[in-house]
């Protein structure tokens, strides 16, 4: 949907952001957090040097939702406590702080956080970005129907980001939402 090209154009108009999704991938790294997903889905999803091999683990979580939803309740909650720690340092700032979280809404997390953003864009589009990252139309799809339809992600959000057009209208649209947040400050840590 372009929620990482977003958090970029935040970053530039002077937000912190953190990607969840380097969270992960540093997690991924510890060996504590290596045993419990091979506890869950088995050695055949790691290469023969140990390391997770995340092709495979995409395909077998995402043909089983029960095997999904246990590997985000290990992951989850980690990424959840480095965001609190990173926050408290934080603390008594009006920085406004700009979290990039999948799943945000499915999950029930959105009470996490002060205010919520969903970035949208049409299936083909969101199709086409996916493809250019390696992910074939059948492996996006089944992405895409695990997640909840994004017109209820738009109405249950406090701020929509149409991400169909160019660059620049995606900019003026973040700079937007920016400019709200910074009128706001209302405490510490708005965060969106």
């Amino acid at each position: 949907m372009g929620k990482s090209t977003v958090l970029h154009i935040f970053a530039k108009l002077g937000a912190i952001t953190w990607d969840s999704d380097e969270i992960v991938r540093t997690l991924l790294e510890e060996e504590d957090v290596l045993k419990r997903i091979r506890r869950l889905l088995g050695s055949g999803v790691f290469y023969k040097s140990g390391r997770l091999n995340k092709k495979k683990v995409a395909r077998a979580i995402f043909e089983n939702d029960a095997l999904r939803r246990s590997l985000e309740d290990i992951i989850h909650p980690l990424v959840f406590q480095e965001v609190h720690t990173l926050a408290e340092g934080l603390k008594g700032t009006d920085k406004i702080v700009v979290v990039e979280v999948p799943l945000l809404f499915e999950r029930g997390y959105e009470k996490r956080f002060d205010r919520t953003i969903t970035v949208c864009t049409d299936e083909k589009v969101a199709l086409y970005r996916l493809g250019k990252r390696g992910i074939r139309n059948q492996e996006a799809m089944v992405r895409l129907k695990s997640q909840l339809p994004i017109k209820e992600k738009m109405q249950r959000a406090d701020f929509v980001i149409d991400n169909n057009g160019t660059f620049q209208e995606t900019t003026d649209q973040v700079r937007s939402i920016y400019e709200k947040l910074s009128e706001a400050g209302n405490g510490y840590n708005k965060r969106a």
